[in-house]
């Protein structure tokens, strides 16, 4: 394999990539607008949800109820009666309805137990699933309180302190941009390379290079390398600009230990996208390969879910991916600040791993030149 032949050849795939500006698009889109707004616009922790009051029982408990309600977990609420709930629930103006019924006080203090109704609009589901909790937490303490006629903490058998490590915010974005990284950094790593092989085939270009002194094997490391390096230089300006810029998240580990885990992923995952590329006849048929391909892998590598909430044969299966090793040594790296002594097992996962899919698609390669 000659040296000289590989960069020519990597030039010229960089070349067909500037003259392609879908797939520029593309990239920018997915290493910065994708980045923050999967970072701000699913909190996980209640923001902002709206409700309306219906109070039949005017009375000093019910107010105080009303008074719990307050940005940023709530807007104020709306007071409104029982003809207009509905309605303005069914044209999605409030995703909570909370009705304290008459004599609800009155009930209260005479020892039996009123019941207050809540309804929820079901449709917006992240509020509703968590919000439900915040409305019986509210309500019960206002209740409580009013009863016993102080404001007074509660009295805990056992003191717990919490310390949250890593994130001691608990801040969802910062979960949410480092995530999407890594999942940018997969997908980009199979389109560019599936594309830039695709390309040739549309573009009648493979003939040109069949009759060129060149061999499979610089052809293939040239597209691998070529693309893998624009990966590489985006996901790196991606969480140098948007993440630690923009979004203020702070990095504790070592950039230059992820940079290298993330071309060893490229390594393995560009080599997975010319073998798609290669069986797939034209464009759409990759995207339907990719889906099918990327879809599963990056669900099920631990990105999204813990792996330990995954039955164990997914998890020993995934030990095949390099996404679930990538996945596991950019959290750690970037979330934790491990450092090589932690995350080397990883590393040669995705060393080995994409030896075995280089030699896999370079053997597919060479058929598919023929």
């Amino acid at each position: 394999m000659r040296l000289a032949n590989v960069w020519n050849l990597g030039i010229k795939e960089l070349r067909g990539l500037l003259r392609d500006p879908i797939l520029l698009i593309l990239i920018v889109y997915s290493f910065s607008l994708s980045i923050y707004t999967s970072a701000k616009a699913m909190p996980e922790t209640l923001n902002k949800a709206a409700i309306a009051i219906v109070d039949e029982d005017g009375s000093q408990l019910s107010a105080r109820i009303a008074g719990a309600f307050y940005p940023p977990y709530f807007t104020a609420p709306n007071m409104i009666s029982t003809a207009e709930m509905d309605a303005r629930m069914d044209a999605g103006l409030e995703t909570f309805a909370l009705t304290i019924p008459a004599d609800f006080q009155r009930d209260l203090l005479a020892g039996r137990q009123p019941v207050i109704q809540l309804n929820v609009d079901a449709t917006r589901m992240t509020q509703a699933f968590t919000g439900t909790g915040y409305v019986q937490s509210i309500v019960t303490y206002e209740v409580n309180e009013f009863l016993s006629r102080h404001r007074d903490a509660p009295q805990m058998p056992a003191d717990l302190v919490l310390r949250a490590r890593f994130n001691p915010n608990l801040s969802q974005s910062w979960f949410g941009a480092i995530s999407d990284v890594i999942t940018s950094i997969t997908m980009l790593g199979i389109v560019l390379t599936g594309a830039a092989l695709i390309r040739e085939r549309e573009y009648g270009t493979v003939e040109h290079l069949l009759v060129m002194p060149v061999t499979a094997t610089e052809i293939m490391v040239a597209k691998i390398w070529s693309m893998g390096a624009v990966v590489l230089l985006a996901s790196a300006l991606a969480i140098w600009v948007v993440v630690e810029g923009l979004l203020a998240v702070p990095i504790p580990g070592s950039l230059p230990l992820f940079i290298f885990g993330t071309a060893l992923q490229l390594y393995a995952i560009t080599a997975l996208g010319i073998f798609l590329a290669t069986v797939a006849g034209s464009m759409p048929q990759f995207g339907l390969l990719l889906v099918l391909v990327f879809l599963p892998m990056q669900v099920l590598s631990g990105t999204m879910t813990p792996r330990e909430s995954m039955p164990e044969v997914i998890q020993t299966i995934m030990l095949a991916a390099p996404n679930t090793h990538f996945a596991i040594l950019a959290q750690a790296i970037l979330f934790r600040g491990a450092g090589l002594s932690v995350v080397w097992p990883q590393l040669l996962a995705l060393a080995g791993i994409g030896t075995g899919l280089f030699a896999f698609a370079l053997f597919r390669f060479r058929a598919f030149l023929r």
